[in-house]
C-alpha cells in the first residue's frame, strides 16, 4: 500500500467530515473544511491511498512564527502504520518552509507516545481554560 502526502492538498469537505467523525467519535457534521482552512490555516496535509483520503491534519497559525497542529486523524482501518507520523512530518516541513519557528500541539495523555515519542515533540507545560 502506497500512501501519498500532500501539503495544502485538495479535498472534499464530505471526505474530511467522514474521517473526522470516525476519528473523533461524533456524528458526521456539515463543516465547511475547505473554506475554514483556506481562511484560517497556514496549511494542512492530506494522506491518500489509491486516491482515497485516509488521513488529515490541519496546521493553524498566528500569522507569524507559531503554527499549531490540530485534528490529526487517520482512518481506523489504517492506524498503527505510521500514517499519522507521516502527516505530522509533512506538517513540520510545511511550517518550516513557511518560516515558522515553532510548531505547537496540545493532546490528551493517551496520545503522549504518538506526539512525543513518534513525532518528536518536546513535552512542555501549558495552560488551558475550558470555555
Amino acid at each position: 500500500m502506497t500512501i501519498t502526502y500532500t501539503w495544502r492538498g485538495d479535498f472534499a469537505d464530505e471526505d474530511v467530515n467522514l474521517l473526522h467523525a470516525e476519528g473523533f467519535g461524533h456524528p458526521v457534521l456539515p463543516i465547511r473544511w475547505h473554506a475554514q482552512v483556506h481562511r484560517h490555516s497556514l496549511g494542512w496535509v492530506c494522506a491518500r491511498s489509491g486516491g482515497r483520503l485516509v488521513g488529515f491534519v490541519n496546521v493553524a497559525w498566528d500569522g507569524g512564527v507559531h503554527a499549531f497542529v490540530l485534528d490529526t486523524v487517520v482512518t481506523a482501518e489504517l492506524r498503527g502504520r505510521g500514517i499519522g507520523g507521516g502527516l505530522v512530518a509533512e506538517a513540520v516541513g510545511g511550517a518550516r518552509a513557511a518560516g515558522c519557528e515553532w510548531l505547537h500541539v496540545d493532546f490528551d495523555d493517551h496520545l503522549h507516545g504518538f506526539y512525543v515519542d513518534a513525532c518528536g515533540f518536546a513535552p512542555t507545560p501549558a495552560g488551558l481554560i475550558a470555555l
